[in-house]
C-alpha cells in the first residue's frame, strides 16, 4: 500500500513510521524541508534507540527507513492508496489543504483526518467526492500507543470504513470506531479527568502535587492530572477543552477553568516551556504531595465518578460501544481500568449515589448523573 502522510511534525512523522514498520510505501510531506529534515533525524535516533533496546535490528531499521521518502510537494502523494493528514488543528487550513489534494490523487484513494477533536464531517464537506474522507485518530506517540480511534463522518462510505478499520488493524493497531461528536471517546471521555482537578484545587481543596498522587496512589494511574497537563502541553489541553466545550452548545461538564487559561497564557505550558503546573528547569525540587489518605480518597473518587458519568452518557449517546469505550481509555490514555468496568466493579448503585450528592451540593448540571446509569441502577444492571 502507497501512503501519504501530511505534516511531518510528531505525530505526522510517528505515523508514518508505523506504517513503513508494516511494510507500506510512505510519502512523508511538509512544506517546511527544515521540518523533514528533522522528521527523518529524529526517526534515525528512534531506530537507532530500538536497535539498542534489542527490538529491531539494523536490517529492519533499514528496511523501515527505505519506506519512508520526504516530499515537498502534495502533488507527489498521486499515487497514494491513503493518505494522513496530521497538521495544525484548524478547520479552515484543513479544508484548504484537502481540496487540493483531491485534485492530485485517484478517485478511490481515503482521504483521512488525524484530528482530535474536529468535524470530520466538516473536512469531508471540503471534498468532491466526500464519501471517500475518514478520521482516523492516532495518539501521541503513535509508534506506541495501541489505540487508534476511527471515525466515519455522515458522509463516509461504509467501503471506505471497513478498509480503514482493516488497514489500521493491519497496522497492529487496536481500533476503536467513534460517531462524528467532539472529542470522539477518549477526547470526550477524559475531560474530568483534567476538568474536575483543576476544580478541586480551584476550590482550595488540595495542590497540583496532592491531587496527582491521590490519582496515582489510590486510582493506580500512571501519571495525575497535572502532571499529563504538563506533558501534552497546557496549550494543546486547553485548545481541546475549549473546542470541546463550545461544540457541546456551552455544556458545563466540559467548562474550561480559568487556571489552565491563565498558565496557558503565561506561557507556563508544561515540559517543553520549562515551566507548568511544575517546575521543571534544571535543578527545580518538586513540591511534596500531603499524604493524607483520606483526602486521596476523597479526590480520586470524585474524579473517578465524573470519568464513569461520562463513558456512561457516551455509551447513552451511542458514541461507540461500551468494549471500544473501555478500550479507548485503557489503550488511548493508558488508564489502569475501563471506565465502564470500573463502574461495575464499584457498583453503579454508589456512582448514581455519588453523582446525586454532588449534584444537591452544587445544583450545577455539570454534576447530572446520566440517564443510562440511573436506568441500570434502577434495573439492577451491569454493563458488562
Amino acid at each position: 500500500m502507497n501512503v501519504g502522510i501530511i505534516g511531518s511534525g510528531t505525530m505526522g512523522s510517528g505515523i508514518a513510521q508505523v506504517a513503513a514498520t508494516a511494510g507500506c510505501q510512505v510519502k512523508l510531506y511538509d512544506t517546511n524541508q527544515a521540518a523533514l529534515d528533522k522528521a527523518k533525524a529524529v526517526l534515525e535516533k528512534v531506530l537507532s534507540r530500538l536497535i539498542e533496546k534489542g527490538r529491531i535490528d539494523a536490517d529492519e531499521k533499514e528496511r523501515i527507513q527505505s519506506n519512508i521518502s520526504y516530499v515537498d510537494s502534495l502533488k507527489d502523494l498521486s499515487d497514494a492508496n491513503l493518505t494522513i493528514e496530521a497538521i495544525i488543528e484548524n478547520l479552515d487550513i484543513k479544508k484548504k489543504v484537502f481540496s487540493e489534494l483531491e485534485g492530485y490523487v485517484a478517485d478511490d484513494c481515503i482521504i483521512a483526518s488525524n484530528t482530535s477533536s474536529l468535524s470530520i464531517a466538516s473536512i469531508a464537506a471540503s471534498l468532491q467526492n466526500p464519501e471517500r474522507c475518514v478520521g482516523i485518530h492516532f495518539f501521541n506517540p503513535a509508534p506506541l500507543m495501541k489505540l487508534v480511534e476511527v471515525i466515519p463522518a455522515i458522509q463516509t462510505s461504509e467501503v471506505v470504513l471497513q478498509k480503514s478499520i482493516e488497514t489500521i488493524s493491519d497496522w497492529k493497531k487496536v481500533v476503536a470506531v467513534a460517531k462524528d461528536t467532539p472529542g470522539f471517546i477518549v477526547n470526550r471521555v477524559a475531560r474530568p479527568f483534567y476538568g474536575e482537578a483543576l476544580r478541586i484545587y480551584e476550590e482550595g481543596i488540595a495542590d497540583f502535587a496532592t491531587i496527582d498522587w491521590s490519582l496515582k496512589t489510590i486510582g493506580g494511574f500512571r501519571m495525575g492530572p497535572f502532571e499529563l497537563m504538563d506533558f501534552i502541553g497546557n496549550d494543546v489541553n486547553y485548545t481541546v477543552t475549549e473546542t470541546v466545550f463550545t461544540a457541546f452548545y456551552f455544556d458545563p461538564r466540559y467548562k474550561p477553568a480559568f487556571t489552565q487559561k491563565r498558565f496557558s497564557e503565561a506561557g507556563y505550558l508544561g515540559r517543553k516551556s520549562g515551566r507548568g503546573y511544575y517546575d521543571y528547569s534544571e535543578g527545580a525540587t518538586k513540591p511534596s504531595p500531603i499524604e493524607d489518605k483520606g483526602l486521596a480518597e476523597k479526590i480520586c473518587n470524585r474524579v473517578l465518578v465524573m470519568l464513569i458519568n461520562e463513558a456512561a452518557d457516551a455509551l447513552f449517546l451511542n458514541i461507540a460501544s461500551a468494549e471500544d469505550i473501555d478500550n479507548a481509555m485503557t489503550k488511548g490514555v493508558n488508564y489502569p481500568k475501563g471506565l465502564l468496568a470500573w463502574a461495575d466493579e464499584i457498583g453503579i448503585d454508589k456512582c448514581v449515589t455519588a453523582l446525586d450528592r454532588l449534584y444537591d451540593e452544587y445544583h450545577e448540571d455539570r454534576y447530572r448523573c446520566s440517564l443510562l446509569l440511573r436506568k441500570m441502577n434502577r434495573e439492577h444492571k451491569t454493563f458488562f
